[in-house]
């Protein structure tokens, strides 16, 4: 069992909805939890699927709830957008980017493949220096508030199970195995350094 509490990284697109919901989750349970995303801008549910709301990654969960009231409060409303903002806003202030943070975590879980291709890109493109590993895990999770909550739980059983084995390199590749055929969901697994 790792000596200190596991250092999770959880991450989607936007920072906004499966990586929130898994933050909310693991930090509840005690976990070194941090979220983020990999897209180049936040982007929210428009009036319509082509017409989303986009924000830059510096703006801040309270001024993007203020502005979708002042849009459509209706429409947010019943969509569940603002009730999802009113989380992320009791969980830190703004989304932030996988892209700029520095820091080192055990494991870094991500929402969707291409999301997990591009975390892979940004660790593989930096420069080694301590050689710690930090294992990178995907786990397919549809975009939505359902999914997002179903796939929280699962995460942070995932990550419970790590936290708790006596050897997290050497029992990981069983535990992913044992994920997969429980929640009948393909995962993939790298490891990187740092």
């Amino acid at each position: 069992m790792p000596s200190h509490p596991l250092r999770v990284a959880v991450v989607c697109s936007s920072n906004q909805n499966r990586s929130m919901e898994a933050h909310s989750i693991l930090s509840k349970r005690g976990f070194e939890v941090r979220s983020f995303g990999t897209g180049s801008h936040v982007k929210l549910p428009g009036p319509a699927p082509d017409k989303p709301n986009v924000y830059d990654f510096k703006t801040t969960y309270v001024q993007m709830y203020n502005d979708l009231v002042r849009k459509d409060k209706e429409l947010y409303t019943q969509n569940g957008i603002l009730h999802m903002l009113d989380r992320n806003k009791r969980i830190k202030s703004k989304p932030e980017r996988f892209q700029s943070c520095k820091d080192k975590f055990d494991l870094v879980i991500t929402c969707e493949e291409r999301v997990y291709d591009q975390v892979l890109e940004d660790l593989n493109s930096r420069e080694q220096e301590t050689l710690q590993s930090v294992h990178v895990i995907n786990v397919d999770i549809q975009d939505n508030h359902e999914e997002a909550t179903l796939g929280a739980f699962l995460i942070c059983e995932l990550c419970q199970c790590i936290q708790h084995t006596d050897d997290m390199e050497d029992e990981m590749d069983e535990l992913i195995q044992e994920f997969e055929e429980k929640s009948n969901r393909p995962f993939l697994h790298t490891v990187c350094f740092y």
